[in-house]
């Protein structure tokens, strides 16, 4: 697949804050704060449900190791990590990647939603992802 996130990999063609064989990470064209950065896999994985979970750790390991950055050499109060995965998420680019936002006290916005889901489940659904979670992975 040639999507956005492979093309810019292929053509080097982003503002690399570092790339890597399994993660790499680059500056957004219209960033929300200074210093905002997007974590992705190098390879070509769609969203979190198909990307195997020692890619996924690659990717945390290298989103915690850039917040520290972001904390440490632009003096951010904070972050926030999006991500969105699946049609229903309002996933921007068929590529997995997360979003690391700094924020500072004073920066005057958001990113946390303002509103809660109109989607109802049938039943409890702490419930029914706890009996699932034990199903499939007993603790």
């Amino acid at each position: 697949m040639d999507c956005t996130f492979c093309r810019l990999i292929r053509d080097d063609a982003a503002r690399w804050v570092t790339r890597g064989p399994v993660v790499s990470s680059f500056a957004p064209l219209d960033p929300l704060a200074p210093g905002h950065a997007l974590v992705i896999p190098t390879s070509h994985w769609t969203d979190i449900f198909d990307t195997p979970p020692e890619v996924l750790a690659h990717a945390m390991t290298l989103v915690q190791r850039l917040a520290g950055k972001m904390r440490s050499e632009l003096k951010a109060d904070g972050v926030n990590i999006l991500s969105a995965s699946g049609p229903g998420s309002e996933q921007s680019i068929p590529h997995l990647h997360f979003h690391v936002v700094p924020r500072w006290s004073d920066d005057a916005f958001t990113t946390w939603p303002t509103q809660q889901s109109r989607h109802r489940i049938v039943g409890d659904p702490v419930t029914q992802l706890a009996n699932a979670m034990t199903a499939t992975h007993p603790a």
